[in-house]
């Protein structure tokens, strides 16, 4: 039988029981954060501060680095101080506010990359129509239903999970608060609320994930009537890394919160959930924006007015492929 006595906190096992491991974990997963704030937060600045990087592709940008700091920051420094100070004790207050915030902005997110994958639709096959159907007012309007409507999601996610009494194990087998480790040490005999939470859950992600696989059809159909070879790797170029980024995560996140719960844990749900928290963190600014020209050029205009001394580093040549690039991505894509 299980254990009746009503639960107020809960263990975090981590990836060891090693305090030296758990040491080395800590400072690993402490370099990999700061990487991840630190790139992120220059793309949100440099699209920010620069005016050539004013457009819908880079106002969407800009939003899913935020959610990724966001995303990225809820678990990591939690399970950071756990591992350097061996102390894995969470209350079950701080399990709860892990789970809404995690899930918010995780919905959030999928919607961003959703908002996206509409704007390369648009870009690609209504190219005359871009600027009327991607207005500032329609970008600021998806961006804001994308974050309103995660919040909704975490907060009914969230109250479903923990309007069931907890008794038994105190022990989670992850480095942050998951459902399906807490669903293992629920007690109640009626799952139902947290049923229609995975169901909304669901339905969120295929209809997202619906939504996107229309848009590449889309964008795959026109971009095969392109003349040119040189003009077709240039469409694939925006688009691919997206589709990738967006079937990662969706991927990773579909098996952390929606997988049933399992009796005994393995390696594998803990790898998972650090592909989901860590790798599109880290890999969206890399594919998304630091290997693109035109926050390249930014990059180097930045550089230029921090330091006016050394700007005779930055020629004339410089600033030709800035422009360039800048052009032909404008011409091609109608920004």
């Amino acid at each position: 039988m299980a254990n009746g006595t009503r639960i107020t906190r809960f263990i975090l096992m981590g990836f060891s029981d090693i305090p030296e491991l758990q040491t080395v974990c800590g400072v690993f997963f402490l370099v990999m954060y700061l990487a991840v704030i630190m790139s992120n937060f220059l793309i949100v600045t440099l699209i920010t501060l620069d005016v050539k990087l004013q457009t819908p592709m880079y106002f969407f940008l800009k939003n899913l680095s935020l959610l990724d700091v966001c995303l990225v920051s809820i678990p990591i420094p939690k399970f950071i101080m756990n591992s350097l100070t061996h102390n894995n004790y969470i209350s079950i207050q701080g399990c709860a506010f892990q789970i809404l915030l995690m899930t918010s902005f995780s919905a959030g997110e999928i919607l961003v990359l959703t908002a996206m994958s509409y704007d390369r639709y648009v870009a690609t096959c209504c190219p005359l129509h871009y600027e009327a159907f991607m207005s500032s007012g329609n970008c600021v309007l998806m961006v804001g239903v994308s974050w309103t409507t995660g919040v909704l999601f975490g907060a009914i996610y969230t109250a479903g999970t923990f309007s069931m009494p907890f008794c038994g194990s105190v022990v989670i087998p992850q480095f942050f608060c998951d459902v399906p480790s807490l669903l293992r040490i629920s007690c109640s005999e009626s799952l139902m609320i947290i049923y229609i939470s995975l169901g909304i859950g669901m339905c969120l992600c295929m209809s997202c994930f619906i939504c996107v696989m229309i848009s590449y059809i889309y964008i795959i159909s026109t971009v095969l009537k392109i003349p040119t070879t040189k003009g077709q790797s240039k469409a694939f170029a925006t688009c691919i890394p997206h589709l990738t980024v967006f079937s990662v995560f969706i991927a990773t996140a579909c098996f952390v919160y929606l997988k049933p719960p399992s009796d005994v844990p393995s390696i594998t749900d803990q790898l998972f959930s650090v592909l989901y928290t860590v790798l599109p963190p880290a890999l969206n600014p890399v594919i998304y924006s630091l290997r693109n020209n035109d926050v390249k050029c930014s990059l180097r205009r930045l550089q230029q007015n921090l330091s006016p001394k050394d700007s005779h580093y930055l020629t004339a040549q410089h600033f030709c492929q800035c422009y360039s690039a800048s052009q032909v991505t404008s011409k091609f894509f109608n920004f």
